[in-house]
C-alpha cells in the first residue's frame, strides 16, 4: 500500500510539473508577442548612457559623463540610465543641468538588488524591474543610441546585449557608442580571437564595426549630433 501511495505521489508531482511547465511556456509566448509590439514614438530623440556604479562626483570620468548627458539634453535629448549612483547619476544630473525648461526628460530603469541600490536623486521618470533580463529589453525599446563608458561587470553584460542585437539586426539603426581605451581593447581582442582565428573564424569582420569606438565623450557627443538633428527634423517637419 505504501509503494502505491508513494507511486501516486510521484505521478502527481510529475503532473504538476508539467502543467507549471505548459503555463511558462505559453507565458513566454504571450511575452514575446507582446514584445513585437513597437512602443510610440518618442517625442525626443533618447540616449542611455551606461556605466559604473562606483565612480564619484568629482571624479574625472563622473564630471565627463555629466558634461556629455549635459549636452544632449541641451539639443532635446532625453537621459536614459540605470537609476543608480555613479555613472548613473551622473548622466541624471547632467540631464538635469542642461534642461533648465524641463522640456526633456532625466529616465531611470534600475533592477532589484540584494544590496539595495537606491535610485539617484536627479532621476525625473523611474522604471523598477526585478529582473536584468526584462530591464535590459526596456532600455532596447526606449533607447535612440547607446553610449557606453566606463564601467564592469554590469556595463559589459548592457552593451554586449545590445551589441548582438544590432549583429542580428533585431535593433537596427541605433549607434552603439563605445568610449575609452578598455572598450578599445575589447573590440580588438574579439577581432583576434574571434575574426582572425588561425583555423576558422568565430565571427565576422563586419560584427567588429558595429561599435563605434572613441576616445573622448566629446567624439561620443560628435558621433550622436547627426542622428539627433536628423530626428529633430524629421519631428519638426511632421504635421
Amino acid at each position: 500500500m505504501a509503494d502505491r501511495d508513494d507511486a501516486s505521489i510521484v505521478c502527481q508531482d510529475r503532473s504538476t510539473h508539467e502543467l507549471i511547465e505548459a503555463a511558462l511556456r505559453n507565458l513566454w509566448a504571450v511575452a514575446n508577442d507582446l514584445s513585437r509590439i513597437k512602443p510610440p514614438a518618442s517625442e525626443a530623440y533618447r540616449v542611455t548612457i551606461f556605466g559604473s556604479a562606483r565612480a564619484k562626483p568629482g571624479e574625472p570620468l563622473y564630471e565627463e559623463v555629466k558634461w556629455l548627458a549635459r549636452e544632449l539634453a541641451s539639443r532635446g535629448c532625453d537621459i536614459v540610465s540605470g537609476g543608480g549612483p555613479g555613472l548613473m547619476q551622473a548622466a541624471n544630473e547632467g540631464c538635469n543641468l542642461g534642461d533648465p525648461e524641463d522640456r526633456v526628460r532625466s529616465i531611470g530603469i534600475r533592477v532589484e538588488l540584494p544590496f539595495e541600490q537606491q535610485p539617484n536623486p536627479f532621476i525625473e521618470q523611474l522604471y523598477t524591474h526585478q529582473t536584468f533580463y526584462t530591464r535590459l529589453h526596456q532600455f532596447v525599446r526606449l533607447s535612440s543610441a547607446f553610449v557606453v563608458v566606463g564601467g564592469g561587470v554590469g556595463t559589459l553584460l548592457e552593451m554586449s546585449l545590445v551589441w548582438q542585437l544590432l549583429q542580428v539586426r533585431h535593433v537596427q539603426g541605433v549607434p552603439l557608442v563605445l568610449v575609452g581605451d578598455m572598450w578599445k581593447a575589447l573590440v580588438q581582442w574579439a577581432r583576434e580571437h574571434m575574426v582572425r582565428r588561425p583555423d576558422h573564424p568565430l565571427a565576422s569582420s563586419a560584427d567588429c564595426d558595429i561599435p563605434i569606438c572613441v576616445s573622448t565623450v566629446a567624439e561620443a557627443l560628435h558621433v550622436l549630433e547627426p542622428g539627433i538633428a536628423s530626428f529633430t527634423s524629421t519631428r519638426t517637419a511632421a504635421p
